[in-house]
């Protein structure tokens, strides 16, 4: 299958949300995180990131990375973008405390709070992506 980052931003999204009203804190907080990585790696594909259509998959390995790491990246591709001024992340990442390895833990382990920190972070890339579209820079 062929990756569409911005589909799979919008799907995780969607389902984050239905997620967090059922109070299945767990579930949502994962696809809050995995939302947010697709919406960046879609902007950072129109920021210039080189992309592996052969693999499908970001070329360089730096950029193969989840919710955790894909704040400080998108920073290297926005920055050295002309059009980058205007799609500054908040310094703070808020998924420094998020891995994708957290699938495998006990629901216990999440809570409301939790999961609303990282529908923020989210949120803050659906910002950036509806600005992207209303200015052109996103299709």
């Amino acid at each position: 299958m062929q990756a569409d980052f911005m589909d799979a931003h919008e799907r995780h999204w969607d389902d984050a949300e239905r997620l967090l009203q059922a109070q299945r804190w767990a579930n949502a907080d994962h696809l809050y995180g995995i939302a947010a990585e697709c919406g960046l790696k879609r902007m950072m594909l129109a920021f210039g990131m080189p992309y592996d259509a052969t693999r499908d998959r970001p070329a360089s390995g730096q950029d193969r990375v989840h919710a955790d790491g894909v704040w400080a990246r998108f920073e290297s591709y926005r920055s050295g973008h002309i059009q980058g001024t205007g799609y500054v992340l908040p310094a703070n990442n808020p998924y420094y405390d998020w891995n994708v390895s957290d699938r495998y833990a006990h629901q216990s382990n999440f809570d409301q709070a939790r999961a609303q920190g990282h529908q923020a972070g989210a949120q803050t890339v659906r910002n950036l992506i509806a600005k992207a579209q209303r200015e052109g820079l996103l299709i």
